[in-house]
């Protein structure tokens, strides 16, 4: 059997439409900004390992179940994630945007490592949908050093702890900055006035309706804020890899998951069944997760 997990932190038969991940941007932003974007998500990343395993001993791990080795690589990403701050920091220099205050679903270790995982996995599709923008090669080469250890870090999780896999196919899925920034803000509770204007957005929330479940080749209900515009048609945009598979979206709000899928998905709701923009996003992205075995089985994680 098989389980999906969601992060945010009436069955419909429709075709399945794959697209391309190509996504016009009108306004390009600079490389200082997708520096303070990308300080701005790693900020997130420290604050999280600070305040969860101050809260969690080597032996809290154990008692919970978790391999004896993982406290203690959890605290070496955590100096990762300080390591990151202080370069992007000293980079920027009086232009680094300063830390928010942040607020983390955190109640025992099992659901820092879950949170940790989505955290590391959404940070390397940032740096993989941001590195398009980055124009300093010198930039662009530090900002690839940090996005391998990011997906060394996700794919750790993963698969020694979780036991899971560690990707989710032949290809990362590149978010951008208004999307990751729409997962990002969920954790964020304000940010100083002081802090340089990032050109980002938050999108309407995308959560699965209460006591609904996502699997591949079944349909679940989505709550979501309907747009102004009744009429408008709407579509579920599956993302993963360098496609989105994208299909109707029901009357009630249901939609149903292309059978193929495995591993992390981003779903977002678009009012385009030809592709994925900022402009069509109507909701998301909601972060799905499908674990499969080294045999492409879907299965039930432990948690």
């Amino acid at each position: 059997m098989f389980s999906a997990i969601f992060v945010s932190l009436a069955i419909l038969a429709g075709s399945v439409t794959a697209r391309p991940l190509a996504r016009a941007t009108a306004d390009v932003p600079t490389d200082t900004q997708v520096l303070n974007y990308a300080l701005t998500l790693e900020h997130l990343e420290n604050a999280f390992y600070a305040e969860a395993l101050s809260k969690f001993s080597r032996q809290n791990f154990k008692d919970a179940g978790l391999p004896d080795f993982a406290y203690g690589r959890f605290l070496e990403i955590m100096r990762h994630e300080k390591t990151h701050v202080d370069f992007l920091t000293t980079a920027l220099g009086e232009n680094a945007t300063k830390p928010c205050t942040y607020s983390f679903p955190i109640t025992d270790p099992k659901s820092f490592v879950t949170i940790s995982r989505s955290l590391e996995t959404v940070g390397t599709s940032a740096y993989v949908g941001a590195s398009k923008f980055i124009q300093n090669k010198d930039y662009l080469l530090a900002a690839a050093t940090i996005l391998t250890t990011e997906a060394r870090q996700s794919a750790w999780i993963d698969s020694a702890v979780r036991k899971s896999s560690a990707w989710s196919g032949p290809f990362e899925t590149p978010l951008d900055m208004n999307q990751v920034f729409s997962i990002a803000s969920g954790f964020i509770t304000s940010c100083p006035s002081s802090n340089p204007p990032l050109p980002v957005k938050a999108f309407p929330a995308l959560k699965a309706a209460s006591g609904a479940t996502a699997a591949p080749g079944k349909s679940f209900k989505l709550d979501f804020a309907r747009p102004a515009d009744a009429s408008t048609k709407l579509y579920g945009a599956f993302l993963s890899g360098q496609n989105a598979l994208i299909v109707p979206v029901g009357a009630d709000g249901s939609v149903s998951v292309p059978s193929e899928l495995r591993g992390t998905v981003y779903l977002l709701l678009t009012s385009d069944a030809n592709g994925v923009s900022d402009s069509s996003t109507v909701a998301g992205p909601l972060m799905l997760e499908f674990p499969y075995d080294s045999f492409g089985n879907l299965i039930t994680l432990p948690f």
